[in-house]
């Protein structure tokens, strides 16, 4: 090397120094193991270091030796540590550097004695991972006592995400590395948002972006293409807020682009990811070093608001990741033809634009059972699974998967007998499908002779066609807030009127119960400020919002009776915890109505006006209620979580939350007897109403109208029109009124002995 040049290298930032080292090296044509070997050696030389180590994560969460300079060479691949045992593992678990002068001594410090690591006492090690993901550790030591610099720790941060980024390329190939094969059927639990199989191909909604040159050439140039492509995304974003009316279902979900204009502008962002350059990385390294470093950070905070905005810097790190890089989503034209979807979360729209091509189900990282992406998929009659995790590891787009909606697993490169098994499912289900669309303009009729209304819900104009597809009566639940939560802005009166006019029109004569604006808890409009709350689903939401904003819900009062000029509209409030606040509500109303009429406003004459029933205090309304109401619907999904205290979204409490316990069955019992004794009619709106053996509980109960998704109310009518309702309630209240906590496992187990048909195969 000619003398000066060395002396200039010299004089360079270390991390600046060992990246141009880094590069060279991978310049060349190594790859595999003999690259790692490299990498480790050239990393412990230009930091001063006797150890440099890296660990890699198996798939099955355990923490591997992969290659080391100054430990010894034999452990390589022997030496193990499950992610949270020892400094390695601790730093794996937390996504956090651990500096310390005296390894031994510090907590959660284990010896691995086939390493020969006892002889170092000063350790750093940092976590290497992409965009949040922990993917191995990076680990220094040194014989002498001290503690590593922040230019040293932040020196290996860079490193270490400049190894994930290799890694992500297939420079340094998990099979190569760990001996593991890539393509081995893998299975994952997740939970059951809405049941069946699906077999298809894996498809990601953001597909990994590849950084291919993680290493900057020119800091400057970097830094002019961050400024660029961030004055790119500012634009994009603001003119999609600007024009939000015009929006398709494509993009970013509506709901948090004024978020993303809030983080986009934000200058303290920016000046990490210069600094991130100014250290040597190339600026979609930089997007991504900054973001797995806000990623770990706010997923360790308790606080659920902070903690959701996870995603919106995800979102827009890939924005920022996709203008640099020019690597977009998959257009339809490149879909396969069979979709398994595969994303962190995903709203309504967005889903509702993939159903257009080949979705045949969805995997949802986060998530939750009831959100609004399980309510499209159920309307859509596709299987969902959520809560899965971070699974990017197990999986890429293009791979062959199939999900099991009915024990919650997605299994991926399936074996070819486990194939051939779901794929006799499949065809038997079509067989039983056919059959059951036979029952379509059937009423649903017990052997006895009692009449039970089966009725759907709804939210989207595109569930309607469902209503003569399904062979629903009626819709007994339209989501009105669906519309108000996937735009950015107040729809204006005219547009919530054109639409509850269609819904209408689509429904063909048939009933629809329109439910009022339905907003707080985990459904948040963009544009409307809610209050910071603890325990949000129990405090300012649905008609309590409504109740204090007499202004927003006096437009979507007039919008309904103008949408409704010509038809008979049902109305009902939600969330009504005691009888003033339906007769407030309601007075609110029929003064609306009143109004408009005066005003010779076209609008309709036939109204009714009810409420629902999801908090356990109103069972205990007085009588008058029963009577002042025209109709009453019970919620059965609030209903039972308020009536357990169990949240239906905590898995560690999800076993409370069950229709089949016997105290809630007698509570039910209670409310259909002061209905009846008022001559009230009620419903049940509700999940359990679409799956045939509640729905025969909820039937022997004394409900004659099941509101659920169109897909469920075949199989929910096959099951009825085959049963003598006398013959289930007497086994019912026998089983109520017994000492059995939780009736299932006995009404189950009657059923069958009784031959029901309840469920396909």
């Amino acid at each position: 090397m000619n003398p000066a040049t060395d002396i200039q290298n010299r004089e360079l930032p270390t991390s600046i120094r060992l990246l141009q080292d880094l590069r060279k090296l991978m310049a060349g044509s190594c790859n595999g193991q003999d690259c790692l070997n490299k990498v480790v050696r050239l990393i412990a030389r230009n930091m001063n270091t006797d150890v440099c180590s890296v660990y890699f994560v198996r798939s099955d969460k355990i923490l591997e030796l992969s290659a080391t300079e100054g430990l010894k060479r034999e452990a390589v691949h022997k030496a193990t540590l499950p992610i949270g045992s020892g400094l390695v593992g601790l730093i794996a678990e937390n996504a956090r550097v651990i500096n310390t002068d005296n390894a031994p001594l510090t907590k959660g410090y284990q010896y691995l004695p086939e390493t020969g690591e006892e002889i170092f006492t000063s350790f750093v090690g940092v976590p290497i991972q992409r965009l949040g993901r922990v993917l191995g550790v990076l680990v220094v030591q040194n014989k002498t006592s001290r503690l590593y610099t922040p230019v040293e720790v932040d020196t290996l941060e860079t490193v270490a995400m400049v190894l994930a980024e290799i890694s992500s390329t297939g420079r340094l190939t998990r099979q190569e590395i760990t001996g593991e094969d890539l393509k081995q059927q893998t299975i994952l639990r997740g939970t059951v948002a809405t049941e069946g199989i699906a077999i298809g191909t894996i498809v990601l909604h953001e597909p990994k972006i590849e950084v291919l040159n993680p290493i900057a050439d020119d800091i400057q140039y970097e830094q002019n293409r961050l400024e660029i492509a961030m004055g790119a995304v500012r634009q994009n974003i603001d003119y999609l807020i600007g024009t939000a009316s015009r929006l398709n279902k494509k993009g970013e979900h509506h709901d948090v682009l004024e978020t993303f204009r809030m983080f986009a502008h934000d200058d303290g962002w920016m000046r990490r990811l210069k600094e991130a350059i100014d250290s040597g990385l190339s600026a979609e390294a930089a997007v991504e070093k900054v973001q797995s470093q806000i990623r770990a950070r706010l997923a360790r905070i308790p606080d659920a608001y902070l903690r959701e905005r996870l995603s919106d810097m995800d979102d827009l790190a890939n924005r920022l990741l996709r203008e640099l890089t020019g690597q977009n989503k998959l257009n339809s034209g490149d879909l396969p033809d069979a979709i398994i979807l595969v994303a962190r979360n995903i709203g309504p729209a967005e889903l509702l634009e993939y159903s257009r091509t080949g979705l045949k189900g969805v995997i949802l990282k986060e998530g939750a059972a009831h959100s609004h992406a399980a309510i499209v998929a159920r309307a859509l009659n596709i299987p969902l699974l959520v809560q899965l995790g971070e699974i990017e590891y197990e999986l890429d787009s293009g791979d062959p998967a199939l999900i099991d909606g009915e024990q919650g697993l997605l299994i991926i490169h399936p074996k070819d007998d486990i194939s051939n098994i779901y794929k006799e499912k499949l065809a038997l289900r079509a067989q039983q499908q056919a059959s059951l669309r036979e029952l379509r303009d059937l009423p649903c009729i017990t052997q006895d002779g009692v009449k039970i209304s089966l009725l759907m819900n709804a939210g989207i104009l595109a569930d309607l066609p469902s209503i003569i597809e399904s062979g629903a009566e009626g819709v007994g639940l339209y989501r009105t807030e669906l519309q108000f939560m996937i735009r950015s802005t107040f729809p204006k009166r005219e547009e919530q009127a054109r639409l509850y006019r269609q819904v209408l029109e689509a429904a063909k004569g048939r009933p629809v119960t329109f439910r009022t604006l339905d907003i707080g808890a985990d459904k948040i409009l963009p544009y409307l400020k809610l209050h910071e709350e603890e325990n949000p689903a129990l405090g300012w939401r649905a008609i309590r919002v409504g109740l204090d904003r007499p202004l927003l819900m006096k437009m979507q009062f007039e919008a309904m009776l103008r949408g409704a000029t010509g038809f008979p509209l049902r109305v009902m409030f939600p969330m009504v915890s005691e009888a003033t606040e339906f007769i407030v509500m309601r007075d609110r109303f029929l003064k609306t109505h009143a109004e408009l009429k005066a005003k010779e406003a076209v609008c309709t004459d036939s109204l009714e006006i009810g409420a629902m029933l999801e908090t356990p205090s109103l069972a205990y309304a007085p009588d008058s209620f029963y009577r002042d109401v025209d109709f009453l619907s019970v919620g059965g999904n609030d209903l039972l979580q308020f009536f357990y205290a169990a949240d239906r979204n905590n898995d560690l409490v999800a076993q409370r939350y069950t229709i089949f316990n016997a105290a809630f069955l007698r509570f039910l019992q209670t409310i259909i007897s002061r209905a009846v004794l008022n001559n009230t009619p009620i419903s049940f709106c509700g999940e359990a109403a679409g799956h045939p053996l509640p729905a025969l509980l909820l039937t022997a109960l004394g409900f004659r109208a099941l509101s659920m998704r169109p897909a469920a109310i075949a199989l929910v009518k096959r099951t009825l029109r085959s049963v003598t309702l006398a013959e289930v309630t007497q086994k019912v209240n026998a089983l109520v009124q017994s000492d059995t906590a939780n009736i299932r496992e006995d009404f189950e187990k009657w059923v069958q002995e009784a031959d029901i048909a309840y469920r396909l195969p």
